[in-house]
C-alpha cells in the first residue's frame, strides 16, 4: 500500500483471512462496499487481509493521520449470536486472542491503542460474531455472517457521515 494512501481522511481495513470461513468478513464487507456504495475520494477502503500490523506500524510512523479509522473484522465472542454486527473498543479486544494474525487476535492492539492515546484518530472498530471458523482451509462465510455485511455497511456508513 502507499504511503499516501494512509494520508486520506478515512481510513476503512477489512481484516482477516478468506480461507477460513467467517474469518472473511472483514474482505467481505470491504468488498461490497467497493462494488455497492459510491464513497468520497476522502474515503480508502481497502482489504487488508491478515496484514493490518504493518500498515498501523506505518500508521503510527506517519507524520500525517488520518481523522477517523474504522476497523472491520470476525470476533468470537461467548455471549453473541452469529452474525450479530456491533462495535468494540480498543480496550474491548479480548485478552485471549492478543497472539494470532487477525484484528482480534494480534500482538498490534498496543498499536492501536498508542494511535488512540497519542493521536486525535477516531478509531472503530466494527465486528459481526462468526458462526464457524474452521481449523482447516474452507473458504466461504456461514449465511449469518453473509446476511451480516450489509448491516456492518451501513454502520461503517453512518460513522463515516459522522465525521
Amino acid at each position: 500500500m502507499l504511503t499516501s494512501a494512509l494520508e486520506k481522511p478515512i481510513l476503512i481495513f477489512g481484516c482477516g483471512n478468506m480461507l477460513f470461513g467467517d474469518d472473511g468478513f472483514g474482505p467481505a464487507v470491504v468488498q461490497h462496499l467497493q462494488e455497492t456504495y459510491p464513497l468520497s475520494e476522502d474515503v480508502l477502503v481497502q482489504d487488508v487481509g491478515t496484514g493490518i500490523r504493518e500498515i498501523l506500524f506505518d500508521l503510527a510512523l506517519s507524520a500525517k493521520k488520518p481523522d477517523k479509522l474504522i476497523i472491520l473484522d470476525a470476533v468470537d465472542y461467548p455471549d453473541r449470536a452469529p452474525g450479530e454486527v456491533f462495535e468494540i473498543s480498543v480496550e474491548g479486544i479480548p485478552a485471549q486472542k492478543t497472539s494470532d494474525f487477525s484484528l482480534h487476535q494480534f500482538p498490534t492492539v498496543n498499536l492501536l491503542k498508542e494511535l488512540k492515546e497519542q493521536t486525535a484518530i477516531d478509531i472503530h472498530i466494527v465486528v459481526a460474531q462468526t458462526a464457524q471458523v474452521p481449523e482447516e482451509v474452507k473458504p466461504g462465510l456461514s449465511e449469518e455472517i453473509t446476511r451480516a455485511i450489509p448491516e456492518a455497511c451501513r454502520l461503517v456508513l453512518s460513522l463515516i457521515d459522522s465525521a
